[in-house]
């Protein structure tokens, strides 16, 4: 008997059975590209997607595991944080009801592009028949009738599809795969599902359902390209070298250690680039930036060539194009995208990292700094310690600083383990004083900074590699933001730590504010003083302790450095989700400033704090050019 060449399926059941046969490559080591979906269900998906996982799990005809999420923004969060544990080589889907559930995925979806960072959202959609219309949630639009609100995924989707009819998904998949899969061009990846289309069937040829390897390749450099970025290399002075993620997702960290070591250049570091190389390797320097540490910024200012390797120069690495102070600094861009390579006018290198920096270490044998320049920088790296050692051990009171909490927690994790942390005060205060060996030890969001990343991010990164402790780090207003994911660790077994930091405010805008002459304006969490009429009265008695244990998570408190610490032990041990507790000082003191960032202050005012404030503004302002 000849075997069927169709088979009849709905197009949604056709959807998982596609992505549960989907593998990436590369290096000779395949691993799933779709390792389940995260999903909450409502009118638009449950019976289309929820209906096709309830009959794959029964029958056994597709493995595509699901996952019940709490909010559909933290399930896209989960999934970005899976995937920047996976080096962008596996990617969550996520399905969501229609209208409110959909868009709930929207600040996911920026972030995941931003960040370029891969994941697959299934937003449900309207009647693609319109036999019902308007239905419920839909949104009417007089300009056009087949406008809904997942259009607003168009602007923040690297990739975005509707699939109007049953046979539109084999193209719109593929090419879903084809973006999710790329260097280059990855993110978040929309394809949106009418209702009444997923619930339709469809003769389907059986080899759509075949098992597909996506190879993720190296691109080469281009010989040339390699001279010419050799050439100015060599005749640098003071070159300093930039890490980005683009070291972390290429597996590039030895190379670039081995390469540093030849070449005696300094590396300084990202957020997505920390621990590329480790923080206490010779050649070390430190973040860079707005929020930088103290050698990074200062061989910054010095630097006449940058050799920038995987980043994207964001405003806070550039400090708002002000750190790089030498009036003829040159850049060398390594990128696998064009698009960062020609960044600040620089000579392009556009290929695979790992595979660039090997072809730059060969064109430089032989080759290294002068003398002069890696003792300047042992000095820098010195003075950087000893601000550390003063923020690690402020003996702050009553209530510890923030910096003193950060020291703590980072004696006490070991190498391998994750810390995760994405808004407010703490990434420039991590930039500046985390101590990362691995770069998946350092898991901080700072493309998008999104509040309320943190404990979704916590949930993605412990599924990704469970053999690490997870330590989520988050502020009271990040918490605030998102912390239902909690219950979701929880259900799934889940051991992660989350330590919440509280100081009844918003600590960075709040110094924000202070420092633009708006004088910390609506930053503090207060009950409204009758007088003033301003959020200036008493502390608000908010509970989150007792939040979190509602949650399900096991709850520690600590008031002081050295009860956290031993909190922080008893979390270590445990098995279940913990969350240690621990006020801080809501002003501070934060690290020392070395860089700064253009946030404009107004040109006029009745207020003297703002005047003040604009004068400061200005004078930065006159550092501030383009790298031409």
């Amino acid at each position: 008997m000849t075997a069927p060449t169709t088979i009849r399926l709905t197009t949604a059941q056709a959807l998982v059975r596609f992505l549960a046969n989907q593998y990436s490559e590369r290096d000779g080591r395949e691993q799933r590209l779709i390792p389940g979906v995260w999903g909450i269900f409502g009118h638009g998906n449950v019976a289309g997607i929820g209906q096709a996982l309830l009959q794959a799990a029964v029958t056994r005809e597709a493995d595509l595991p699901y996952y019940l999420a709490r909010n559909e923004q933290g399930m896209v969060h989960a999934s970005v944080a899976y995937a920047k544990m996976r080096d962008r080589l596996a990617a969550f889907a996520c399905t969501a009801s229609t209208g409110p559930g959909s868009t709930n995925m929207l600040t996911g979806a920026a972030l995941a592009t931003t960040n370029r960072l891969p994941v697959l959202l299934l937003p449900s959609d309207m009647f693609a028949t319109r036999a019902a219309d308007p239905v419920l949630q839909q949104l009417e639009d007089s300009r056009g009738g087949d406008v809904t609100v997942n259009d607003a995924f168009r602007s923040v989707s690297k990739y975005f599809d509707r699939v109007s009819r049953p046979e539109q998904l084999i193209p719109a998949v593929l090419a879903a795969m084809r973006v999710l899969t790329d260097p280059v061009e990855t993110g978040a990846v929309t394809l949106a599902l009418p209702q009444d289309v997923q619930a339709e069937s469809f003769e389907w040829p059986v080899s759509f359902f075949r098992r597909r390897v996506w190879h993720v390749g190296r691109p080469l450099p281009e010989p040339a390209a390699v001279e010419r970025a050799a050439r100015l290399l060599r005749n640098a002075r003071k070159p300093l070298i930039v890490a980005g993620g683009g070291v972390v997702y290429s597996d590039a960290r030895s190379r670039l250690c081995a390469f540093a070591e030849a070449t005696g250049i300094p590396v300084a570091d990202t957020h997505a680039g920390k621990g590329a190389v480790p923080w206490d390797h010779p050649c070390a320097v430190g973040g860079i930036g707005s929020t930088g540490a103290y050698a990074a910024n200062e061989l910054a200012k010095e630097a006449d060539v940058v050799l920038g390797i995987g980043t994207r120069y964001s405003d806070f690495t550039t400090a708002s194009h002000t750190v790089f102070g030498n009036p003829d600094v040159t850049f060398v861009n390594l990128n696998v995208a064009r698009l960062d390579a020609v960044k600040h006018s620089a000579e392009p290198l556009v290929a695979d990292a790992r595979l660039g920096i090997e072809a730059l270490t060969a064109a430089l044998t032989g080759w290294r700094t002068d003398e002069a320049y890696r003792d300047r920088t042992r000095h820098l790296i010195a003075r950087t310690r000893e601000i550390e050692e003063v923020c690690f051990h402020r003996g702050h009171g009553p209530r510890p600083a923030q910096t003193e909490i950060l020291g703590a927690l980072n004696q006490a994790l070991g190498d391998r383990d994750v810390v995760i942390n994405a808004a407010g005060s703490m990434p420039g205060d991590l930039q500046q004083l985390w101590r990362a060996r691995d770069p998946k030890a350092y898991h901080v969001e700072y493309a998008y900074s999104c509040m309320g990343y943190e404990v979704a991010a916590g949930l993605g990164a412990k599924m990704a590699d469970p053999s690490r402790e997870v330590v989520v780090l988050v502020g009271d207003g990040s918490y605030l933001m998102m912390a239902q994911e909690i219950a979701t660790m929880v259900s799934e077994g889940l051991k992660v730590i989350v330590v919440l930091v509280q100081n009844h405010g918003f600590a960075s805008i709040g110094s924000l504010s202070e420092a633009l002459g708006s004088q910390r304006f609506g930053t503090k969490y207060r009950f409204r003083d009758g007088d003033s009429g301003l959020l200036d009265g008493d502390v608000l008695p908010v509970d989150l302790a007792t939040n979190a244990s509602s949650l399900g998570a096991d709850v520690l408190h600590a008031t002081t450095v050295d009860g956290f610490r031993t909190a922080m032990e008893k979390a270590k041990a445990a098995t279940r989700t913990t969350v240690v507790h621990v006020e801080t000082d809501l002003y501070g003191p934060n690290p020392p400033g070395h860089g700064w960032w253009d946030v404009p202050v107004s040109q006029t005012s009745a207020l003297d704090s703002t005047r003040a404030a604009y004068e400061t503004y200005a004078a930065h302002k006159l550092t501030q050019r383009h790298y031409l």
